[in-house]
């Protein structure tokens, strides 16, 4: 389990890039009120929250949690963008030296430098191309 001082130096490395994070107990207060059960094994992550749990419909999944909004990306999902659109969407955010995407556990992954010039890895929302999570590669 991160402690509290090691999460709160992960939010500021860019994880919730400045905006408060949700806490522990919100990501699995959040997790339960969407209908998930035997949630466990919450962490904060590669700049997301990540979490084991059971599905409304009784399957075991492994989610990623939007560390600012909550939002819920389960392994299971479909993603609406294709790399190209990931591509564009990242390089319309300022982002360079895009490589290594790839589509895995419900998210997109990617590595890039940042528009500041910071090689980092970022995880990306399959529906409209949010960065929801950012780290130092």
């Amino acid at each position: 389990m991160m402690s509290t001082a090691v999460f709160a130096l992960a939010v500021v490395a860019g994880g919730a890039q400045g905006q408060e994070a949700l806490t522990q107990p919100q990501i699995q207060a959040r997790l339960e009120a969407q209908g998930y059960t035997r949630v466990n094994d919450v962490k904060f992550e590669d700049g997301v929250w990540k979490a084991d749990a059971r599905s409304a419909n009784g399957n075991r999944v492994d989610v990623r949690i939007d560390p600012r909004t909550g939002q819920v990306y389960p392994d299971e999902q479909v993603a609406n963008l294709g790399e190209a659109d990931v591509r564009a969407k990242l390089a319309a955010a300022g982002y360079t030296n895009v490589h290594d995407v790839d589509y895995e556990d419900g998210i997109w992954n990617a590595e890039a430098d940042d528009p500041q010039g910071k090689d980092v890895e970022l995880k990306i929302d399959p529906v409209n191309g949010k960065v929801i999570g950012k780290e130092k590669d």
